[in-house]
């Protein structure tokens, strides 16, 4: 019998990361989703607004965290919080199966 993950055969979920920083000139955001790898999930900013990146992920839990101009900052707009080894905060994303 073979073993099927369910991340790999759910649907994506289009999933919108947000930040507000007028100052920041380097925005992105870093997760489990994308192996805590810094430079794969760069946000953009449209024009004085927020900056923002869409992500399609799996259904699943994910931990993540900003990098503003190389500095670690949790998602003010999501309180769902856990702590991490580094006895930091990382924010904790629930994406739901669509088919549910």
């Amino acid at each position: 019998m073979r073993h099927v993950d369910q991340r790999k055969t759910a649907k994506r979920r289009r999933i919108l990361f947000s930040i507000e920083d007028p100052q920041a000139h380097e925005v992105a955001v870093v997760g489990d989703f994308n192996t805590w790898d810094r430079a794969s999930h760069p946000m953009k900013k449209d024009g004085n607004g927020p900056w923002q990146k869409i992500m399609m992920l799996p259904p699943g839990k994910y931990e993540y965290k900003f990098l503003v101009d190389g500095q670690w900052r949790t998602d003010p707009n999501n309180p769902s919080q856990c702590t991490n080894c580094f006895g930091t905060n990382n924010n904790i994303l629930h994406v739901q199966d669509s088919r549910l």
